[in-house]
């Protein structure tokens, strides 16, 4: 457990990755995601053992350990008492998405566990994860989530394979130096959405796919927004203007 918290190559070769909390573990169950085991505390909640009744009941493995035991495991100050290891295994994506998020060398596993959650919020379709991004199974991210994981594909590819799955989609960058206001874009035809780096901004491959640059208006003059909150500018516009 140690191991897959502290460590994207051990997620990637074991498969598996973790979900900490009562309410994490509740979302995976409730879509049936593949299980590997669980820890719990013996200071359990009641929730939390009412949760691992149904989980032992569907034949999942539980383990009880020393609350001590399980402080020194979890990633967060109070655990709550209850560790999931499950199977890395992402939706598919689908053969034709019309709304798209590519994540570009997103870093602060904050800001992309915000994203996914807002991204899930908004129907996107599909989340693509260039090679810079951060791994989006680091057990921050997942706590962000707040269970995105289990509602939408995220998928980690290189920008060719990208291109590949984005095809027939209009491409649009957020950009701060863009011509085109957002609210002005229209975002009723297919589309991906790209959210470039916190601090440096859209890569060049990034630039190389877009089709067009958005800009967010911001009549306050600030320099600019934290990226997961101009990705759910962005997001919500789309759904705003699909809704008219």
């Amino acid at each position: 457990m140690r191991s897959l918290l502290g460590r994207s190559k051990e997620r990637r070769e074991t498969g598996a990755f973790i979900a900490e909390g009562v309410r994490l573990v509740e979302e995976a169950m409730a879509v049936d995601w593949p299980f590997r085991f669980v820890l719990a505390a013996e200071n359990l909640s009641e929730r939390g053992r009412m949760l691992v009744a149904k989980l032992q009941a569907r034949g999942v493995e539980v383990e009880t350990t020393a609350d001590n035991l399980m402080q020194s495991v979890s990633e967060t100050e109070a655990s709550q008492g209850l560790l999931a290891v499950l199977d890395h295994s992402s939706l598919p994506i689908p053969d034709d998405p019309s709304f798209a998020l590519i994540l570009d060398s997103i870093r602060d596993p904050g800001n992309l566990g915000t994203l996914l959650r807002t991204a899930a919020a908004a129907g996107v379709q599909a989340v693509f994860l260039p090679p810079e991004t951060t791994d989006a199974f680091a057990p921050k991210v997942v706590r962000a989530g707040m269970g995105a994981h289990f509602r939408l594909p995220i998928a980690s590819m290189a920008w060719d394979a990208i291109r590949v799955h984005t095809s027939g989609l209009t491409i649009y960058l957020a950009e701060m130096a863009a011509a085109l206001p957002c609210w002005q874009a229209n975002f009723k035809s297919p589309l991906a959405l790209i959210i470039g780096n916190e601090a440096d901004g859209a890569s060049n491959a990034a630039r190389q796919l877009a089709d067009q640059q958005i800009f967010i208006p911001m009549p306050g003059k600030s320099e600019s927004l934290n990226a997961a909150i101009a990705g759910a500018i962005l997001m919500f516009e789309v759904v705003r203007q699909r809704e008219e």
